[in-house]
Formats: structure tokens, sequence, C-alpha cells
């Protein structure tokens, strides 16, 4: 079993992670990820040049709380310890107030938002590194100023940093430090395509936000416990 650093990033193959995972092997991380896509992996592999033996990918539905804790078995097993948790799935749905909102609504933003940081963080806590642990999860800005027409994805992402700030009391006598970070919407692709009249000029880019993870990701950010850390820039939205 090695001693490199560990970091299992759920969610991995999206945009933000595939910004990430190639900053964490270059330090020399191994690195477990899990994707639904299965393009989105071939494209995650076939961008990178690295040890074959540093890079777990596993398709897993992490809404599925046995398949998250089998997946964060495996890892663990393989690699050692936990350094580091990111996780970052998630989506949004808006375009409904609170009255107008479905229980199908309601569930998909909870389950994708709310339950797979939830799955993921269970789950890595016991395995995180007794000398250094970072747990780093994906809130959102609209979880402060809950605009209108997105009810179920606030409350979601409002859950995720009540998630965070909870573990990181917890956590409090460990060397494992937990935040969430507050994006705006993130200028991809998809997200252009769902708002296509809006003025994405200013939205902050996935490498920005894998930057600060990759910061968090560290020894340097041990005095960063419980923040929700602002990453949306001079985003309006």
């Amino acid at each position: 079993m090695s001693t490199s650093n560990v970091a299992v990033i759920p969610g991995g193959t999206g945009s933000v992670g595939r910004c990430l995972i190639p900053l964490l092997l270059d330090r020399g991380f191994k690195v477990a990820a899990t994707y639904l896509l299965p393009e989105e992996a071939t494209a995650l592999e076939e961008g990178l040049d690295y040890d074959e033996d540093r890079l777990i990918l596993r398709r897993v539905d992490v809404s599925d709380a046995t398949a998250v804790n089998e997946f964060m078995a495996e890892a663990a097993e393989a690699y050692g310890a936990i350094n580091v948790m990111a996780s970052l799935v998630g989506g949004w749905a808006g375009g409904r107030d609170v009255a107008e909102t479905s229980e199908v609504r309601l569930d998909r933003m909870i389950d994708l938002n709310l339950r797979t940081a939830w799955n993921t963080t269970r789950a890595s806590i016991p395995l995180m590194a007794e000398d250094w642990g970072r747990i780093i999860l994906m809130g959102s800005k609209h979880a402060l100023d809950a605009p209108a027409g997105q009810a179920a994805y606030n409350v979601a992402k409002s859950g995720v940093l009540a998630l965070a700030k909870s573990v990181a009391t917890e956590l409090l006598d460990t060397q494992t430090t937990c935040n969430a970070l507050l994006p705006s919407v993130i200028n991809t692709d998809a997200t252009r395509a769902a708002l296509p009249y809006a003025d994405y000029v200013n939205w902050p880019q996935p490498e920005d936000i894998a930057d600060v993870i990759n910061f968090l990701a560290s020894e340097q950010s041990k005095v960063i416990n419980g923040a929700f850390i602002p990453v949306w820039g001079s985003a309006l939205i």
C-alpha cells in the first residue's frame, strides 16, 4: 500500500473535476473518481498523461448509499487512507416557484445535490487519514441569496452548507477539515445551453473553481474549517 496522498473525487469527470484531477495527479496524488456518463470518463482518460495505477474511475450512482460505500472502500483498499474527498456531484433545475414545484423535481434536487454530498461525506469520514484530511463540498451562492423560481435547488444546496458546518464541528478534534464552495452558475457548455440568454461573461470558469479546490486539498489550508467560500467572482447570478 502506497504512502502517496489519496484523493477521492465523486463526480470527477464533470467540468470542474476534469480541471481538478490533472492538478492532483501533478502533485503526486493517487485519485479515485466516479462518473455516470462513459464519454466523460473516456475524455478524461484520453486527456491525461499518468501512470494507470494512480487513477481509479468507476461508474457509480452517488445518490445510492450502498454504491458509494463500496466505492469508498475500494479506493481505501487500493490506495490507503483518504486525504481529500471533494464531492463535485450536483445539478440545477429551475423554473418553478414553491407552489409549482412537483415532488419529482424536489426529490431530484435533493438526491442530486444534498443526498450525494451526504452519502460521500458519511462514507469518507471513517476512512480519512489521521495526519491530514480535507472534505470539500459544492454548495452554491444561491443557498444564500435564494433567487425565485428554483426553490428546490436553493433548499438542497442550503442543506449542503448545513452538512459542511456540522461535519466541521464534529471533526474539530481531528486533523480533518470540512468546507463548502459557493459558486454561482459555472461557465460550461451545459449551463450556457440551459440559460441561452444569460450574460455568461463573468461566470466563473471550471478551472478557476478547480484552483481553489486544489489549494483546499492541501496541508496549507489547515486553518480553513467550516467555511463557506465564495467563488463567484463578479457574477451576479
